[in-house]
């Protein structure tokens, strides 16, 4: 399903070193491609059980439907995500900070615990050659088994490891090609598919559903992966040479998820206006902040101390009710 508007086509392939013929000796030049991960110590456990994955698997497309990004690859590990992006910086980190929030907000809605993933901190790093964009990837897919899970990285089935140089019909592991048949989101009725999907979206383009997920390949660009490595050879060469320190010693940007505080005071505005038809704090009564804040709460992934501090209260006197 992932399509590129044609005047895009040429733009995408030149920022990513697409046909630019190979020179020994030379890397070629990368632009707008991003690794974001979060922080593996901030949380026990994110995901507790496979729903638990299916359903952070399927918010993945969700979330993507509304975001002008590439993702080239992924990984969902019990502590933490991983991405890499293409697109324009900030589209990106909007596409993760919604992301998290959703799943944040899914989990402790399921768990009825805190929302884990809130002011989590990730890393973002500037992926600026080909070389070391192919090592990223490389080094996203192979998480589970660097980290001693029982995964080949091309088995791992809450990646995108089992995408790439693949047939459609043979995509991961025989559980998911045994488990529920394959069928699309088109046939189901809408309120079938906002069950499915735990979201109150009401439109969707048609997806296959392969296992109880949307099919990854949906939404990831495997194509352009694919185009990045250019042959099954060099992506396995690059699967097997890349070690964790070619990607974690070059350090990266630490970013709190937390909106900037700029932008989210054009949030806090904005939902005041639509609210209570007043943009302005000074016009507001105690009850109106509170429930003001509580809506910026369940909006964005930001800390309760900046939303209620933003929306005029003290934090310790209304801490219980937002």
């Amino acid at each position: 399903m992932v399509n590129y508007e044609s005047s895009r086509i040429g733009q995408i392939e030149s920022d990513l070193g697409i046909g630019i013929p190979f020179s020994k000796g030379q890397e070629k030049q990368i632009n707008n491609c991003w690794h974001f991960s979060t922080d593996g110590n901030a949380v026990d456990i994110l995901f507790c059980s496979d729903q638990d994955f299916r359903d952070a698997m399927n918010k993945i497309f969700v979330v993507w439907l509304s975001f002008n990004v590439s993702i080239l690859a992924f990984c969902l590990m019990s502590t933490h995500v991983h991405f890499v992006l293409y697109g324009e910086f900030d589209e990106c980190r909007r596409f993760v900070h919604e992301y998290v929030r959703r799943l944040s907000i899914d989990m402790a809605h399921k768990y009825r615990t805190s929302h884990k993933m809130e002011g989590v901190e990730i890393s973002v790093q500037k992926i600026d050659t080909d070389t070391y964009l192919k090592t990223v990837i490389c080094y996203v897919i192979r998480n589970p088994y660097a980290a001693g899970l029982d995964f080949n990285p091309w088995d791992y089935p809450w990646s995108s490891g089992s995408l790439y140089f693949r047939k459609d019909t043979l995509w991961t592991s025989p559980l998911f090609l045994s488990s529920a048949g394959v069928k699309e989101l088109g046939s189901m009725l809408l309120k079938d598919i906002q069950s499915f999907l735990k979201t109150k979206d009401r439109e969707f383009p048609n997806a296959r559903v392969i296992g109880g997920m949307v099919f990854p390949g949906e939404y990831v660009a495997r194509d352009l992966v694919e185009n990045i490595f250019r042959t099954v050879k060099s992506f396995n060469y690059f699967l097997f040479k890349t070690k964790d320190m070619d990607v974690e010693s070059r350090g990266g940007e630490i970013s709190r998820l937390s909106l900037p505080l700029q932008e989210l005071k054009q949030h806090r505005d904005e939902q005041s206006m639509q609210m209570f038809g007043n943009a302005s704090l000074r016009g507001l009564d105690t009850k109106q902040r509170i429930l003001l804040a509580k809506r910026l709460k369940s909006m964005y992934n930001s800390s309760s101390k900046q939303i209620v501090r933003l929306c005029g209260l003290v934090y310790e006197e209304v801490k219980d009710f937002v």
